[in-house]
């Protein structure tokens, strides 16, 4: 270090740190129990990560995301892991506020609020795997909410509504499923939409875990309870309810977590697109939806 100036020396110790709480994190969570300190390790790799990012430190950021690394901004822009890494700090939000992390099999989550690199104060949802005994970032979403209801409906019944016909995502969509726990969760999204569609709200009930909440631009979250209320509601006044199509979708299973990716169109370009991030837990041999996080695109 003979002869390196003061500015130097600083961007070598952050890149020393960097490393030590990398490897840290590494090492330790391939010597624990698959369900020991887990809550840590994420909310530990979480902070590294939006520290080196905030650094503009690459070589750290690099190691800590997986290969299959996916960010969506507010705006709906959607960031592969070679453009993330590219425009690192333009994208590093501040510290987060409010954190909750929450692990399901091999599949964590980490859940708050933050600013954006935007400035916009945003719910942002982080999903990491545990890939070959280490956990990796996996996918990254911010969601700028709102006081708006989520779901408004007609004051009145309407006996002369038509029903929507639903085929995508309620009877086929464009994914080619793989293992079997995909088409169980595939089976179980559809059930959903079905459900919503039809105001069945007992049916929808069955493939949604208990503490799920709905996360979607310039609403209000709504939990499951809310959301239950909300189909009795649109069943009562016999409200058309719509669902838009799935565009594209992708899925990584691991042991009783899953994380769901999917991208969002109205056929008649009625409602804006969205990409839709999704968390799913296997209780009892049963797949149930935990979270779902809704960023519409925002037009150039």
């Amino acid at each position: 270090m003979r002869g390196a100036t003061w500015p130097a020396v600083q961007r070598w110790m952050l890149g020393a740190l960097g490393a030590i709480a990398v490897i840290a994190v590494v090492v330790e969570s391939r010597a624990q129990s698959p369900s020991s300190g887990d809550e840590t390790l994420v909310l530990s790799g979480d902070e590294s990560l939006g520290a080196a990012m905030r650094a503009g430190d690459k070589s750290i950021v690099r190691k800590i995301l997986s290969l299959q690394f996916s960010f969506v901004d507010e705006d709906g822009k959607v960031y592969d892991r070679k453009n993330f890494l590219a425009g690192l700090k333009d994208i590093a939000a501040a510290p987060a506020s409010d954190v909750k992390v929450t692990v399901y099999g091999r599949i964590g989550m980490v859940t708050g609020h933050r600013k954006s690199a935007h400035d916009n104060e945003v719910f942002f949802l982080d999903i990491w795997a545990k890939q070959k005994g280490t956990w990796r970032a996996l996918v990254a979403q911010d969601v700028e909410l709102g006081s708006s209801d989520a779901l408004p409906v007609a004051s009145a019944p309407n006996p002369d509504a038509i029903p929507y016909d639903c085929k995508n995502p309620c009877q086929t969509i464009p994914y080619r499923v793989r293992p079997l726990a995909e088409q169980d969760i595939v089976n179980s999204f559809q059930a959903i939409e079905k459900a919503a569609v039809g105001h069945d709200a007992d049916e929808w009930s069955k493939h949604v875990a208990d503490e799920f909440v709905l996360y979607g631009s310039s609403r209000t979250p709504i939990t499951k309870s809310g959301r239950i209320a909300a189909i009795e509601r649109q069943k009562q006044t016999n409200a058309t309810v719509q669902v838009r199509e799935v565009e594209a979708l992708r899925l990584a299973v691991y042991d009783d977590g899953a994380a769901m990716i999917a991208s969002h169109v109205s056929p008649d370009n009625s409602r804006p697109p969205y990409r839709a991030t999704r968390v799913w837990v296997r209780r009892n041999g049963q797949w149930q939806m935990a979270i779902s996080v809704q960023t519409e695109v925002k037009s150039p």
